[in-house]
């Protein structure tokens, strides 16, 4: 991640985009790096308001070079995530950003452009795919295999050996009992309790979870 030739662009400038860049300052540490000589914001034209946030220029998307910057889209919403990534130039390459305090073994497998924050703990033989964002202190156990544009919110807890398809979001500390599937385009409200399998897209809230 940072040794990468290449300068760090952060895509939009909400949220999820501010604690990715508070993930790269916590892990630049006693690096004689300053951030923003090497990571600046990219914002949609149409929105740009600011030049600077938090210390951190802000460029417009039309100046976006994929051969100066490694990428990663700070969108919380998986559905728009996606629809940004795909926008992108085809030869966009992408960076993961992994706060120093999350705890991963060696045995778990995480696509490219994914922001890991603090706090989170990815036990053993887990894969997840590209551009997910595991937001503070999301645990996710053993054996467990999750798509694309995956979402957590803070305080999320999945057991183990689940199975999830693309852009499935989970909202602040939900949990998922072990050998839970979950198909595609599905959000889990805020403390949901995911009991049984879910294999219709669509939003789902309560304890036990039943869609809206």
């Amino acid at each position: 991640m940072i040794g990468s030739k290449k300068k760090i662009g952060i895509i939009g400038t909400g949220g999820s985009a501010r604690e990715t860049l508070l993930c790269l300052i916590d892990g630049f540490g006693t690096l004689p790096l300053k951030i923003e000589d090497i990571v600046c914001f990219f914002e949609r034209d149409s929105h740009l308001k600011d030049n600077n946030v938090m210390g951190v220029k802000v460029l417009p998307q039309s100046e976006f070079d994929p051969s100066v910057y490694d990428v990663v889209v700070g969108i919380g919403d998986s559905a728009l995530r996606k629809k940004v990534v795909q926008a992108l130039p085809v030869n966009t390459t992408f960076t993961n950003i992994i706060h120093p305090d999350a705890i991963i073994s060696k045995w778990v497998e995480i696509g490219e452009g994914s922001v890991i924050t603090a706090g989170t703990v990815l036990t053993c033989n887990i894969k997840i795919g590209n551009h997910a964002q595991l937001n503070l202190h999301t645990n996710i156990s053993h054996d467990c295999e999750i798509g694309d544009y995956f979402t957590t919110a803070p305080g999320v807890n999945i057991s183990g050996i689940c199975k999830f398809g693309d852009c499935v979001y989970f909202g602040t500390n939900s949990s998922v009992r072990q050998g839970i599937n979950i198909c595609s385009n599905v959000t889990i409200g805020m403390g949901g309790v995911v009991v049984k399998d879910i294999l219709e897209e669509g939003v789902y809230i309560g304890n036990p979870v039943k869609k809206l």
